[in-house]
């Protein structure tokens, strides 16, 4: 069963919250990250992203980099920025976007239980995206970014977080530029706290990764790596813990994760459409972005022209759980097979395009000439991702989008006291 707990956990002032809640570190790049920043001396990119307090051609991981998001971390704290809470708390975190809401408790979650796989995966992880992520934690000492998790909904848990959503003042209340609502409340009743906490240990027999992979993987070793480095280990210190927030299942949407690629393998359209029709049943749409309505059927533009792939029944086996993915057969049938592009976690021909950046956002990349092609999917469900974690598979890479994204530097969990 799952084991979370209370920390004390590091936040902005309410006055300025929103100010420096900020996208996670994974979203933006180095320059879209310094765009956000213009302007706001309080945006945690300062701390998250920490390039961006340099030149534009700062090496991102360079020791002076790490440092320097060091060196932020401690003024906001010194400046009162950021405020540690006295005691031991829970925290409840709503996020509203277009009339949704999804609602989840911040809280611990062990690390122990990361490595005895009762806080399962779905993804592999670089691991030089790893060992930033640890080089960043070690340098603060503290987990900046909240893990995603999901967990298969109790009715209990939800009616203790609803009654207490309903009976008391949010702390944190605001809304971003992307018009999605943020709302925090704290949980400092230790009977409460208490009563999730036991309700986790026999009601919830596992957890599970939606976002942030190399977070709770960079969390997790560097947890083991302070507990080796401590000769008084006790197990309650705050590193045998990392910084998540968890919501049930019913409330969570999964969005595509569209693929853009660079050119067509010196294949003609012509011949490309050829390969492609051995698998997949061709419709061509013409200028209108045609986003696809079911799983197995697929979008894909090039040359100024959408069509609609609908993948034959032999390409899949329903009883497969890796095999009947939609970015499976993609994978398979059009990506290795026609365009040559063995490894997507590896290959620079290939690129990733989360959906809440729209199809318009494929045709735009095509139509710059950057990009020569692109495919959109229908979203994979949240039962699909249960079952693959549940039966020790992994999906292929970026085969899952999850928006609203959980604000960095909202609460932050400090490694020491």
């Amino acid at each position: 069963m799952i084991n979370i707990r209370p920390f004390k956990g590091l936040r902005p002032r309410t006055d300025i919250v929103d100010k420096v809640a900020a996208k996670p570190y994974d979203v933006l790049n180095s320059a879209e990250a310094k765009a956000e920043a213009t302007n706001n001396p309080f945006s945690f990119l300062r701390i998250s992203k920490p390039e961006i307090n340099f030149e534009n051609n700062i090496d991102q991981y360079a020791e002076e980099v790490y440092q320097k998001g060091k060196e932020v971390f401690t003024a906001f704290i010194n400046e009162n920025i950021l405020q540690r809470d006295e005691k031991p708390c829970m925290y409840v975190y709503a996020q509203t976007m277009e009339g949704r809401t999804q609602t989840g408790l911040v809280a611990g979650s062990s690390i122990d239980d990361y490595f005895n796989d009762k806080i399962k995966k779905h993804e592999l992880t670089l691991i030089a995206k790893e060992n930033d992520r640890i080089k960043h934690m070690k340098t603060k000492m503290a987990q900046p970014g909240m893990v995603f998790l999901t967990y298969k909904a109790v009715e209990e848990i939800d009616v203790i977080i609803e009654h207490y959503t309903s009976h008391q003042a949010a702390e944190n209340d605001f809304v971003d530029s992307q018009n999605v609502r943020h709302q925090l409340w704290k949980i400092d009743n230790e009977n409460i706290i208490q009563k999730l906490v036991t309700l986790f240990k026999e009601q919830v027999p596992a957890s599970y990764i939606a976002d942030g992979h190399h977070r709770s993987a960079a969390s997790a070793k560097v947890g083991k790596q302070l507990r080796e480095e401590n000769p008084n280990h006790t197990g309650n210190e705050p590193y045998n813990y990392f910084l998540s927030c968890l919501f049930p299942s019913n409330q969570l949407q999964i969005q595509d994760y569209n693929r853009v690629v660079k050119d067509l393998n010196d294949l003609s359209e012509a011949t490309l459409l050829e390969k492609i029709a051995q698998h997949f049943t061709i419709e061509k749409i013409g200028q209108t972005i045609y986003k696809p309505t079911q799983l197995h059927e697929f979008s894909m533009y090039v040359n100024g022209n959408w069509y609609k792939l609908t993948a034959h029944n032999n390409t899949f086996d329903a009883n497969d759980p890796i095999g009947v993915l939609d970015v499976t057969i993609l994978s398979k049938y059009i990506l290795d097979e026609i365009l040559n592009i063995k490894d997507q976690r590896t290959d620079k021909r290939i690129d990733f395009v989360g959906g809440i950046r729209g199809l318009g956002e494929l045709q735009k990349r095509v139509d710059s000439g950057e990009m020569k092609i692109a495919f959109a999917f229908y979203p994979v469900s949240l039962d699909q991702l249960i079952t693959i974690a549940d039966t020790g598979n992994i999906m292929p890479p970026k085969s899952t989008w999850f928006e609203p994204k959980l604000k960095s530097g909202l609460v932050i969990n400090v490694l020491n006291d």
